[in-house]
């Protein structure tokens, strides 16, 4: 790996900047796409750690029924903490990962990234906040599904989707909406059909479009 990689390394993970240059040699930088064929699935075994420069990969977990639940994703400058977890421990990913977007990923080989674990502090605190980080959205993922109706679930998922692509037209699918949300496509037809009906949106093929925000945010008990 040359000097200007490094150096664009470090500028993504400050955490690396005590990593001497001499110790990147069995590191790479591989660029992926969603068409991107890869093993990163339940019970692998991962022999390298992975950094994301740029780009998003969404993890998600499989039930024994198949229905299919976004935990987090991952994107520039950060690491899964469950491929960390399973390196570290030695055991089977958790987790399976999908390419959302074109994608660079930094590759450290598992036995360099455990001695640098070892070696350099930031390191060490880069990974450990990024667990604290990811425990607790995890934690508000559970207590959503644990305690909030797939009606109050779906709303704030729209609202804040609309939030973050500015825009009230949302390019999404009824399945991608029952991954997003950990439940069946039928349960997430029937509620925007629901809320068309109310007329708090219009959903189309593809596409959803946000009429009334103030009448869907009625629907997540949040006055604002």
């Amino acid at each position: 790996m040359d000097i200007r990689q490094i150096h664009r390394i470090r500028q993504a993970f400050p955490c690396f900047g005590d990593v001497a240059s001499d110790g990147w040699k069995a590191a790479e930088i591989i660029a992926v796409t969603p068409e991107t064929p890869h093993t990163i699935r339940e019970g692998h075994r991962l022999r390298h750690a992975m950094f994301i420069l740029n780009g998003s990969i969404r993890i998600y977990k499989i039930s024994p029924e198949g229905r299919e639940i976004t935990l987090y994703r991952v994107g520039s400058s950060e690491c899964c903490v469950l491929m960390m977890a399973s390196i570290l421990g030695e055991t089977e990913y958790e987790a399976s990962a999908a390419v959302e977007t074109d994608t660079e990923v930094l590759l450290v080989p598992a036995t360099d990234f455990r001695n640098w674990m070892d070696a350099y502090l930031p390191v060490r605190q880069f990974i450990y906040k990024q667990f604290v980080a990811r425990m607790t959205n995890v934690t508000l993922l559970l207590e959503k599904i644990a305690f909030q109706s797939i009606p109050c679930r779906l709303a704030e998922y729209l609202l804040t989707e609309a939030a973050r692509r500015e825009s009230d037209s949302l390019r999404m699918t009824h399945e991608q909406l029952a991954v997003e949300l950990g439940t069946a496509r039928e349960v997430v037809s029937r509620t925007l059909k629901d809320f068309a009906v109310k007329g708090a949106l219009a959903a189309k093929r593809g596409r959803i479009d946000l009429l009334d925000k103030t009448l869907l945010r009625g629907f997540t008990g949040k006055e604002r």
